[in-house]
């Protein structure tokens, strides 16, 4: 059976067009630092900052430190489905 408080938790954090282009965008295939989503999506630091602590706080992104940079990840596995789903959608 499903949680839905969890799930709908999830779905929220993915539902914001910000949020879903650092998944979809960045982080579906690879981890990303901040300055390449800086860079790559054209948004303040602090910005893109506030969004991956949505994320992370939702248990959809993992840290990982390098030295003075953080690298996120997808930790929840449910997220790569959810993207795909979305996808089949525009074809």
């Amino acid at each position: 059976m499903l949680n839905y408080d969890e799930e709908s938790q999830v779905l929220k954090a993915l539902g914001h067009p910000v949020r879903l282009k650092i998944v979809e965008g960045l982080l579906l295939k690879n981890e990303c630092n901040v300055q390449k989503m800086v860079k790559t999506l054209g948004l303040p630091q602090s910005t893109i900052s506030q969004h991956l602590g949505i994320l992370k706080s939702r248990g959809i992104l993992q840290i990982r430190k390098e030295g003075t940079k953080s690298c996120y990840r997808i930790l929840d596995k449910r997220v790569k489905g959810l993207i795909e789903a979305l996808r089949r959608r525009e074809g």
